[in-house]
């Protein structure tokens, strides 16, 4: 499962793509695109588009499919250990949106089990940072399972983001191999009760295939998000990091893409893009849109 199917063509980078990456890097900041080598990186770089990681760079847990750098592990990037939420990693991110021209601005976090609120505060004052800079500016966050706090996730609803979302990342069998650390019904029920908290509030996640999943329990992962109120869902092709990652068990095919996408609609989600490429914040402003959304 090493080489990739022809369909895994990558844009390559331009002089917006590497002005992006510039700025980002100046400002010391993290992003998901970076950190998990997404495939669309250079063309999303290219739109101005990122997903930034707060928190520090280093995460609590081990998921086995995850890039992120684990607790006492540095980054050979930045040469060591930036987990301070307390820094002025906040003002960075509003500098870099402010650099950029972003008006949809997309933050997630490392998982950090060792804080009393799991970070909740910390996606609180970027969100209220942001929305001081312009009122106008859409936050999507997408959100630890704060191991079940429900005060955090009280307040990251209470600061009023424009989408949350939390990932499934795969279906409840696999969660033992692939997610030992977390719990698959935790995860549903934190989507569910982010919906009750505020009726108005739009909630989405995402799964990864390709880990040795069958079509029927993708299905029942998909109905069990829908029972939770969740209103967007993405599905893509889960690709290792390196071999000490999770495997790739199968590639799955554009029409195989095809058919989740119509199953979901199915379903009565909002929103739903499928293909291959697809990640959690691929295209998060234009599937946060008012167009029905499946790319392939």
């Amino acid at each position: 499962m090493n080489r990739l199917p022809s369909w895994f063509r990558q844009d390559l980078p331009n002089a917006d793509t590497l002005r992006t990456k510039l700025a980002i890097l100046e400002l010391g900041l993290n992003t998901v695109c970076q950190e998990a080598i997404c495939p669309n990186i250079n063309a999303c770089f290219a739109k101005k588009q990122a997903a930034f990681i707060i928190l520090g760079e280093f995460c609590t847990r081990k998921c086995r499919f995850c890039n992120a750098g684990m607790v006492g592990i540095a980054s050979p990037r930045q040469g060591g250990a930036r987990n301070d939420e307390e820094d002025d990693e906040a003002e960075r991110i509003v500098e870099a949106v402010k650099t950029l021209g972003l008006s949809y601005v997309v933050i997630t976090s490392v998982t950090r089990d060792d804080l009393e609120d799991g970070g909740a505060s910390q996606f609180v004052k970027v969100i209220e940072l942001l929305r001081n800079t312009d009122k106008d500016i859409k936050v999507e966050v997408l959100i630890p399972d704060f191991q079940g706090n429900l005060q955090s996730l009280e307040e990251v609803v209470k600061a009023c983001p424009f989408v949350l979302a939390h990932n499934l990342e795969t279906v409840k069998r696999l969660y033992s191999e692939v997610r030992p650390e977390a719990d698959y019904q935790r995860s549903l029920d934190l989507l569910k009760k982010a919906k009750e908290l505020s009726g108005g509030l739009i909630t989405k996640s995402s799964l990864m295939l390709g880990l040795g999943e069958n079509e029927e329990e993708v299905i029942t992962a998909l109905e069990d998000l829908r029972a939770s109120g969740c209103a967007m869902v993405t599905l893509g092709q889960y690709l290792a990091p390196s071999s000490a990652h999770y495997p790739v068990k199968e590639f799955i095919s554009p029409e195989r893409f095809k058919r989740y996408y119509n199953i979901g609609i199915e379903l009565g989600f909002k929103k739903v893009l499928s293909e291959p490429k697809a990640r959690s914040s691929y295209c998060a402003e234009e599937l946060a849109g008012d167009s029905v959304l499946c790319m392939i």
